[in-house]
């Protein structure tokens, strides 16, 4: 960089900075020729890890890319495998941002196939993956298992939420009334037989609202009822849907029927941005599976096979750590594949 030159007190003229007539050739008011041949300022936004951070191999965490990784100390490192970026590829989407509050509503018109297993998994990878709040809502008007899945205990419940949800003026307000499992908040289904009264719309709508003042995310565990009238208000407020089935014949053509009655009940739109999701814990080999996978990809957006899980099957808490490998690898796919709608057009909750 030049020195600047300064004016002293005993200096002569040519010492000082030069005059308006001494200034360099060119039009007037152009920049000189070094200042105009530099780039155009940037802004912080662009300092990104993919502009100025080298590629790297990030080091295997499985198979035996992960053993040589070991067995080398390092010097070896053949970076992930294609199972291994494909997983990384599906926690990207996962991560994806979220312009407002997001309502997933996770529903079947048959019981037994699996609904509330399907919106516990859900809920969990999303509050793991993600930064922000995710909060998993047991809508089931009869003693929904929700929080049995999550948390082993319902302790507080969206009744007693509705008892006091004028006074709920902040996050600590609403959090007391759930429990937590990892990262996901779960609100309970009532338990108790003598306060046993069944949500209704409005209540269901209220809930929603005041959840979705403070969590980014609410996953809904319907109800089987579709004419019950928390479920008009479930479907009211929902962003993405979730039909569960099941890979046996009752079971898909309940799924499909599902289907069928929002489609006469004016939600087309969200069938065909639905995902269905086929539980792997029934089944038979005298069912075309790859049949029935064709029917449900010509009716919504896609299809995700959770298979059978011999610690799923159990009934008790889940703990995503004791999933099998290609179960886990499922319920990402679920969670990237409800991330995609994120900040799409379509729901009540878009922007």
């Amino acid at each position: 960089m030049p020195k600047r030159a300064f004016a002293s007190s005993t200096g002569s003229a040519s010492d000082a900075p030069p005059g308006p007539e001494e200034q360099p050739a060119g039009a007037a008011g152009e920049p000189p020729a070094e200042v105009a041949d530099r780039p155009p300022a940037g802004t912080a936004a662009e300092l990104t890890d993919h502009m100025i951070v080298r590629p790297r191999s990030d080091a295997p965490t499985v198979g035996w890319r992960r053993a040589v990784h070991a067995a080398t100390g390092g010097v070896i490192n053949l970076g992930a495998g294609p199972v291994e970026r494909r997983r990384h590829d599906l926690a990207a989407r996962i991560r994806r941002e979220l312009p407002g509050p997001h309502q997933i509503a996770v529903t079947s018109i048959k019981g037994g196939v699996g609904k509330t297993t399907v919106t516990a998994l859900l809920g969990l990878a999303l509050a793991e993956h993600r930064g922000d709040r995710v909060v998993a809502l047991d809508a089931d008007p009869d003693a929904g298992t929700l929080a049995d899945r999550l948390t082993g205990e319902p302790g507080t419940t969206v009744r007693d939420l509705l008892d006091h949800i004028e006074d709920v003026q902040a996050l600590p307000d609403v959090a007391r009334f759930t429990s937590l499992a990892g990262r996901l908040q779960v609100l309970a289904s009532e338990q108790d037989a003598a306060r046993s009264v069944a949500i209704n719309r409005a209540e269901y709508e209220q809930v929603c609202t005041v959840l979705s003042r403070f969590y980014n995310i609410v996953v809904t565990d319907s109800g089987t009822g579709m004419m019950h009238s928390a479920m008009h208000g479930t479907l009211a407020t929902t962003d993405s849907l979730v039909v569960v089935g099941a890979l046996t014949l009752d079971s898909a053509s309940r799924a499909s029927k599902t289907l069928d009655w929002l489609l006469a009940h004016g939600h087309r739109d969200l069938v065909a941005r639905a995902v269905v999701v086929l539980s792997g814990d029934r089944t038979s080999r005298e069912v075309d599976t790859t049949r029935l996978r064709a029917h449900f990809s010509t009716r919504c957006r896609a299809v995700v096979d959770i298979p059978h899980d011999p610690h799923l099957a159990v009934g008790g808490t889940i703990e995503m750590a004791a999933l099998r490998p290609a179960t886990a690898d499922a319920v990402l796919e679920l969670a990237a594949l409800v991330a995609d709608e994120f900040g799409q057009p379509g729901g009540p909750n878009s922007v």
